[in-house]
């Protein structure tokens, strides 16, 4: 682990602020599974950022527990319309990130954001810094006020 150099990375630290610091391993973190790995926290504790579109073309960004999978049908009751799984193509228009490394706050486009509220229960979480080898660590109530999300029930029970 070391502080994070990659532009992107550097972007989304300069979204969070001096009271963060984003990390960049040797090794993927890409997955929720792989970033768990590498930073050896729980899998629960990763804060998965899953990009959806929404049936008029907006992104919804979905900050999920690593354990969890998000529940398609919850995130439609919330917005309202209909969404679906967001082109890698997408995300990246959006977001200004690649899939992988989609941070919960920074993008280039405003997104409605959801967060899971099973993240709750962990005093620490470990969010994607812009590239798909960094990191950062937030605690639940600060992940909230960056993300400007909506805290919810997400998660497909």
């Amino acid at each position: 682990m070391r502080p994070a150099e990659d532009p992107q990375a550097l972007r989304v630290q300069q979204a969070l602020g001096p009271g963060f610091r984003i990390v960049a391993f040797g090794q993927s973190t890409h997955t929720a599974q792989e970033a768990a790995d590498a930073i050896g926290c729980a899998l629960a504790q990763i804060a998965k950022s899953i990009i959806f579109r929404s049936q008029s073309g907006k992104a919804v960004l979905v900050i999920a527990s690593g354990v969890n999978r998000v529940d398609e049908k919850k995130i439609r009751a919330l917005l309202g319309e209909k969404v679906e799984r967001a082109s890698p193509e997408f995300v990246k228009e959006m977001t200004g990130f690649e899939v992988g490394g989609v941070p919960p706050l920074g993008h280039a486009r405003p997104c409605t954001v959801f967060l899971d509220e099973d993240l709750k229960a962990y005093p620490t979480l470990w969010a994607a810094g812009g590239t798909a080898s960094a990191v950062f660590e937030i605690g639940f109530a600060r992940l909230v006020e960056v993300s400007g999300a909506a805290v919810a029930d997400v998660a497909k029970k």
